[in-house]
């Protein structure tokens, strides 16, 4: 039966290629520069089918364990949003400073494995015929790996993939210039093309409008700018001003331009919150969005399960407490605490929102780069946008006319000694005859609440500028390489770095310009703001 089948279907053959002329051979055999518009399409599915996995590894989807070791773990704790209200490993873990080699490895490995070796690829099969195509690919490439530097510091960038210096690191100034220069390919190449559509298919955020990667791309450029505005003003300024420059595309503005991840896979974050029950509000977050009466706290925070009415959160860094036999003790007394609202994990993962293109700008204002409008305005848009983002627009005026709410002291009903009081007694209406440190404190302060879940950039602007005042750490148990009242700066290279590449491991701890713990600060991380 079997070998009657074969004959068939080789007859079958014979006829099909009997019935294609020379003329149709030649046609199929001309240069794909010339193919059908379907057959291109089809094409594209090779270069298509890398992105994905860059867009669901910026911010790890799935599992959502491997989330909650890249991110949620160490930035969303550090940053005052989050944190676990179980100690793990007896209370010797990353938020108490006993940082665990095991749990950041995946705080490299995520992007190497998922996002720079599909993104060198894309450029590899896409830079010189589908430009369009590659500038996406940059601008993505761009917004995930400031993050790993912005952890790490030094990072492997320009070399990736260069057999000849394989293992290279970047310093922390020279893989910011390479994310600018990615960023001025990408935006040359996008604005040339706008109507293009080639990346409709694969769009995981602007459903293939070039004109909004645009927006995105100068909006990343004028974060970064911001971010280095310290360390190098002069190119701070140089960059900042080329993304606030209308000619060159225009920023994120409004809700509909921010730029959220669209998967069908659950939000991360729902698993660990939900499911786990592993992570709670922040202390930090209730001090601040209690104490100005921020009805933004309804929208990102479920009412506590123990206490009636109320939105708590749990001291960040907690050890194992004196009188509980073991971590799941601890836990129960403090799972009752505010679990995030199922409307912020939903199965989009926000990266940039309108609202913090408002507090760059604001800012941008506060240092005299041209273009960025007033520095009032921009905060007040900052606030008014994040507030609109979660419904709540009858709420901004009142709330940005209010200059008498400061942050609230935090109570601990379960451990009393966790108890602290507010760090700062910052207002929220605009003061024109404040000072610019007071000034700057309002904005990041109001950028932190509004940029809520992203932990990551939030932990990067707390470095930066220390604002806003987050509480200390219960314990640090890092053996005094991390300061208190400093808190942690960045994390130590990578075990599997360590083990792998050595040699590339010490090159970067002397680009580092410090110890490699996390103490040492960034190259950014300054410590002054004007």
């Amino acid at each position: 039966m079997i070998k009657n089948i074969n004959k068939i279907i080789a007859v079958m053959v014979m006829t099909m290629m009997v019935g294609v002329s020379c003329s149709d051979l030649e046609d199929f055999n001309q240069n794909d520069k010339n193919i059908s518009d379907e057959t291109l399409e089809i094409d594209f599915q090779h270069v298509g089918s890398k992105y994905q996995p860059i867009f669901e590894n910026i911010y790890r989807y799935d599992p959502a364990w491997v989330f909650q070791l890249q991110q949620n773990l160490n930035a969303d704790v550090y940053s005052g949003y989050m944190t676990n209200p179980r100690p793990f490993v007896a209370g010797a873990n990353n938020t108490t400073y006993s940082l665990v080699s095991g749990w950041n490895n995946f705080i490299w490995s995520v992007p190497y494995e998922n996002i720079m070796g599909n993104s060198k690829t894309i450029s590899e099969l896409a830079s010189e015929d589908y430009p369009t195509l590659d500038a996406v690919n940059l601008i993505l490439k761009v917004e995930a790996m400031h993050r790993v530097s912005d952890i790490f510091g030094p990072i492997v960038y320009t070399n990736f993939g260069d057999l000849d210096n394989a293992g290279v690191y970047d310093s922390q100034q020279a893989a910011y210039n390479a994310f600018f220069t990615d960023l001025d390919t990408a935006v040359e190449s996008l604005n040339a093309d706008l109507d293009n559509k080639s990346f409709t298919a694969f769009d995981m955020v602007y459903d293939g409008d070039y004109a909004q990667w645009v927006k995105f791309a100068n909006s990343l450029r004028l974060r970064l700018a911001v971010r280095i505005s310290m360390i190098d003003p002069t190119k701070a300024k140089l960059e900042g001003e080329k993304a606030l420059n209308p000619v060159n595309g225009g920023l994120i503005e409004v809700n509909t331009d921010n730029f959220i991840v669209h998967s069908t896979k659950p939000h991360p974050l729902s698993i660990i919150d939900n499911s786990w029950g592993d992570v709670r509000m922040n202390a930090s977050m209730e001090s601040i969005l209690s104490g100005y009466n921020d009805s933004r706290k309804e929208a990102y925070f479920d009412e506590s399960m123990d206490y009636a009415g109320e939105r708590k959160g749990v001291r960040g860094g907690n050890p194992l407490l004196p009188g509980y036999a073991d971590e799941l003790a601890q836990k129960a007394d403090y799972i009752g605490f505010s679990a995030i609202n199922d409307d912020i994990h939903t199965s989009d993962v926000q990266l940039m929102t309108a609202s913090e293109v408002y507090f760059l700008k604001a800012e941008a204002a506060l240092r005299g780069w041209a273009n960025a409008g007033d520095v009032q305005s921009n905060y007040e848009l900052g606030i008014s946008t994040s507030f609109d983002q979660h419904g709540l627009s009858g709420d901004a005026a009142a709330y940005i006319a209010d200059n008498s709410s400061v942050p609230a002291d935090y109570v601990d009903p379960v451990t009393a000694s966790n108890s602290i009081p507010a760090g700062s007694t910052v207002t929220i209406a605009w003061n024109t005859g404040d000072s610019d440190e007071m000034k700057l404190e309002k904005i990041i302060t109001q950028k932190w609440i509004a940029m809520f879940p992203d932990g990551q950039e939030a932990w990067s602007e707390f470095r930066r500028t220390s604002y806003p005042k987050i509480f200390p750490v219960v314990s640090n148990q890092s053996g005094g390489l991390i300061d208190t009242n400093l808190q942690i700066r960045r994390i130590p290279f990578v075990d599997s770095e360590l083990s792998t590449n050595a040699p590339g491991v010490t090159d970067a701890v002397t680009k580092l310009g410090g110890a490699d713990n996390g103490g040492t600060r960034l190259w950014w991380d300054t410590g002054s703001n004007f």
